[in-house]
């Protein structure tokens, strides 16, 4: 094994050390609020640099009320479970350049639907003291029943035993989502903010429009952890 590859490893259990300490920062609860202004955020990657975007709708009347971008230079590859490395400072940057401080914000990516209990959601929970959600468009970790494609309808996601989180139907005939709590919020709240979120199509409406806003010309991203 040469010196680089050894030192790649030796990083990569390091990150893993960190992942597993702050999953224990992670309280999944009931959400004991009503929720009006929903955020969601996004990224993409028009080049050396990761381009974050926030937005915020009211989703009483579904319109834009607040909005903001960040971008930070890229200083980790893609590695599958270990997304918020890679784009989870530029996430934060945007959420927390709002002028308008959300009741929830949901993330393009998983919550506690993951391997380690600790997804890009998870990360922005933490880190910003929000309420958050994961809403993913693949699944990353765990098993479920089929569900029927009935907008409404969901079936519960287990890892080795444990509920982590529901595939999920937002729109008749329609490919469902993966959904899971991020932070301070239970999996019966995360999954009611979606549904209250989504519009007319399969993806929640803050999310979609963060992912116009972050540049949809830019690179896609890579995976959903």
């Amino acid at each position: 094994m040469t010196k680089k590859n050894e030192l790649l490893r030796t990083r990569y259990r390091q990150y893993i050390e960190e992942q597993l300490e702050l999953a224990l920062k992670v309280r999944i609860k009931p959400l004991k609020r009503k929720v009006r202004y929903v955020a969601g955020v996004d990224a993409s990657f028009p080049g050396n640099y990761v381009r974050a975007a926030a937005v915020v709708i009211d989703v009483a009347t579904f319109e834009t009320v607040d909005e903001a971008v960040g971008e930070l230079p890229v200083e980790h590859p893609y590695v599958p479970t270990l997304l918020y490395l890679r784009e989870g400072p530029a996430l934060l940057k945007a959420l927390l350049s709002l002028r308008r401080t959300p009741d929830v914000v949901l993330v393009d990516g998983q919550g506690i639907l993951h391997p380690r209990r600790f997804g890009e959601a998870c990360y922005i929970g933490v880190h910003s003291g929000m309420p958050v959600a994961g809403v993913a468009k693949s699944r990353l970790a765990g098993r479920h029943r089929p569900v029927k494609l009935k907008k409404g309808l969901w079936e519960p996601v287990y890892v080795e035993g444990e509920l982590r989180g529901a595939v999920l139907c937002t729109r008749d005939n329609v490919k469902p989502v993966y959904v899971s709590p991020g932070h301070l919020m239970d999996l019966n709240d995360a999954l009611n903010i979606t549904l209250q979120a989504t519009g007319s199509y399969r993806i929640p409406e803050p999310l979609r429009r963060a992912h116009k806003l972050a540049g949809s010309s830019g690179s896609s991203r890579t995976g959903c952890g």
